[in-house]
């Protein structure tokens, strides 16, 4: 390991790479992950294993033992550790600090009736600390409390679930073209004024050789008079009448054009007397030839006017965050496996919680649920002058597409009632913006709601 801090290769030992290789093969992954593993340098791959001893879905998932004489004094990411053993001789205190600290990592976050943690211990043998003495008659620590580990599971990624990281949401006041479309009158486009058909024939001359007439007919010509291009043209033409005294974004300014174009054009605001010329695409002929007027008849209905848009703020380093981007951790409360989850387990504060993931469990319009813990998916909003963070408690996907943000909560106060207006405001802000789905949220004040909560927002 210390060769492959800087880089360099170790010397070559056959029983040490097919140790490795053992390791590998006998770690439940899935293949491509092995593979990816085998094509590691062996210094590097060593690594890797022991960076994840006793993680699920880790290359070192089946180590339960390590012994090593340099790496607990150097330093290693692990948190379950439950016994140190020294067996070599040790030069300094502080190096005795460093190799007892290695055990000291918390694993939980469990809080006593007084909000303190609770202590965890790990057992040392062979190790001399002399930073206190213990007493003659003290009591020894009670064994360590079973914990679980939490994390993603590779094998469910069609159960992961995304969102947007938001810092902040700015109310933004901007210019908006408006029509007041019963106040429209009809335009109406007489097909007599309108020649969408003509005879040519060669001249012989200076006379027309009337028997060699040939007829040209705009309706053969289709592409050319698609409902989209049409739509852009009148918009164009449109943009350069208002583009010097619209106030606004020019993309936004064809954006909003663009749309009361459609909004016109498949309207019952254009009359056309014949019935023939009802036809669509004859109609389409119609219109294209009359385009002009269609766009000055349109333009007087038009109005600016000033409207407010709630603006999602993004997190410019992480703006999207997901379930697969969770860290394993660990936990001693009450949890259950789950089976539609991307995450391995639901931890549940409280029996309310464990209720409303056998409820997402059970029902098919539930496609996939995470328990809102550790994924940092959080609300801002303004208390009391200052600016927490609000978690709701379980982000669910439904199979409407529609994704769901619902807080379980037994009793209302006044902070509670702003939590939620700042979640709707977040909701109504990402429906606004578009590119991640349909949001919706709600709350249970008891458990039996779920099930309601679950239906109303799937007939939604």
């Amino acid at each position: 390991m210390e060769k492959a801090e800087v880089g360099e290769t170790a010397s070559a030992d056959k029983g040490y790479e097919a140790r490795l290789e053992q390791v590998i093969d006998e770690a439940s992954i899935p293949e491509t992950k092995k593979e990816r593993l085998r094509a590691m340098k062996k210094e590097e791959l060593l690594r890797e294993i022991i960076d994840n001893v006793g993680k699920r879905g880790g290359a070192g998932q089946n180590l339960q033992k390590v012994i090593s004489v340099a790496m607990l004094s150097e330093g290693w990411d692990a948190k379950n550790v439950t016994h140190i053993m020294g067996l070599r001789a040790f030069t300094s205190q502080l190096l005795c600090e460093q190799v007892i600290g290695r055990g000291l990592r918390r694993v939980g976050y469990d809080k006593d009736e007084n909000g303190l943690f609770l202590p965890e211990y790990v057992n040392v043998f062979g190790v001399p600390l002399s930073i206190y003495e213990p007493g003659e008659d003290g009591d020894a620590p009670p064994p360590p409390k079973p914990s679980t580990q939490i994390d993603v599971v590779p094998d469910r990624a069609s159960f992961e679930l995304k969102w947007p990281n938001v810092l902040r949401i700015e109310t933004v006041v901007k210019p908006e073209l408006a029509v007041e479309w019963a106040k429209v009158e009809p335009l109406t486009l007489d097909p007599v004024a309108t020649v969408i058909s003509a005879e040519i024939a060669p001249a012989l001359g200076g006379a027309a050789d009337m028997s060699k007439v040939t007829a040209i007919d705009l309706s053969l010509l289709p592409e050319d008079f698609r409902l989209q291009r049409l739509t852009f043209v009148a918009a164009r033409k449109a943009f350069a009448e208002l583009r010097t005294n619209f106030r606004g974004n020019e993309e936004y300014l064809v954006f909003q054009l663009i749309r009361l174009v459609e909004v016109f054009l498949s309207s019952d605001k254009i009359d056309i007397p014949s019935l023939f010329h009802s036809d669509p695409v004859r109609r389409r002929i119609l219109i294209a030839l009359n385009i002009d007027l269609v766009v000055r008849h349109l333009l007087r209905f038009v109005t600016e006017q000033n409207t407010t848009a709630l603006t999602p703020v993004f997190d410019e380093e992480n703006p999207i965050g997901s379930t697969g981007q969770m860290r394993a951790w660990y936990t001693t409360k009450p949890n259950m496996p789950t089976d539609k989850s991307h995450i391995s387990h639901v931890v549940g504060d409280s029996a309310w919680e464990q209720y409303a993931a056998n409820v997402f469990e059970s029902r098919d319009d539930v496609t996939a649920y995470a328990k809102n813990d550790h994924l940092n998916f959080q609300i801002h909003y303004l208390w009391q002058g200052s600016r927490r963070r609000y978690i709701p408690d379980f982000i669910v996907r439904l199979a409407n597409g529609k994704t769901l943000a619902l807080e379980i909560k037994g009793t209302d106060s006044e902070q509670n009632k702003a939590k939620r207006e700042a979640l709707d405001e977040w909701v109504r802000a990402i429906n606004s913006v578009g590119g991640f789905g349909q949001w919706s949220w709600d709350v249970a004040f008891d458990p039996s709601e779920v099930h309601d909560i679950v239906s109303k927002h799937m007939a939604a």
